[in-house]
């Protein structure tokens, strides 16, 4: 994620009123939503909101069966006590693995703990990380996976989730110079004039 979109999730987030009441652990939340925003789905469950829940670009536009997909969002604990991920499931892929967040003692511990008032950012270059492993079947960016993510006190909540954008342009080469070229034409063009007043001068001196 670059700076300028975990600022934006960052605000939002610290902004945004959480109108939702905390569930017990363990069961279907009532009051679990999900809704899209122009960066990937968003959930609500407790204390706990999902920003930006999406699938990292893969290098080839698309995912082949048998390959792992990383999860990256940003998960936003707003109340007074921890909380914990502790389990990612649904269809289309073997497993999750889970590592990382608050106290996190190694990779695939299993569970990404928050601590109060805390955003942790979830994705190959962070620090915690939830990696779909084994995909079904091929997925594109005109697919999702629908995925229950359930919090050790929040409770459950359920959102879908669809391939991300690039996040970065792919670089232009190098802008023809046309300026450079005509200087290059005009040299030619004088040094063949000179050629030629040598060939007349030549000619000239035999006759």
């Amino acid at each position: 994620m670059t700076r300028a979109l975990r600022a934006a999730i960052v605000g939002v987030a610290l902004f945004s009123p959480i109108a939702l009441s905390a569930c017990s652990a363990g069961q279907v939340t009532q009051t679990a939503t999900q809704q899209r925003d122009q960066v990937g789905a968003m959930a609500e469950v407790g204390d706990i909101t999902l920003r930006q829940v999406q699938l990292a670009f893969p290098r080839s536009a698309s995912y082949e069966a048998g390959d792992d997909a990383e999860l990256t969002m940003a998960v936003v604990n707003t109340g007074d006590e921890p909380d914990t991920l502790v389990s990612v499931e649904g269809e289309g892929f073997d497993e999750a693995e889970i590592s990382g967040g608050s106290g996190a003692s190694g990779a695939d511990s299993g569970e990404i703990e928050l601590a109060p008032d805390e955003t942790v950012f979830v994705g190959p270059d962070e620090d915690a990380s939830v990696t779909l492993t084994d995909l079904a079947d091929p997925l594109t960016v005109a697919q999702s996976l629908t995925l229950v993510l359930t919090f050790e006190n929040a409770g459950e909540v359920t959102v879908r989730t669809t391939i991300a954008t690039p996040d970065s342009e792919e670089e232009r080469g190098e802008a023809f110079d046309f300026h450079h070229s005509e200087e290059e034409g005009g040299e030619g063009a004088e040094g063949a004039e000179d050629i030629a007043r040598e060939r007349e001068s030549a000619i000239g001196d035999e006759d």
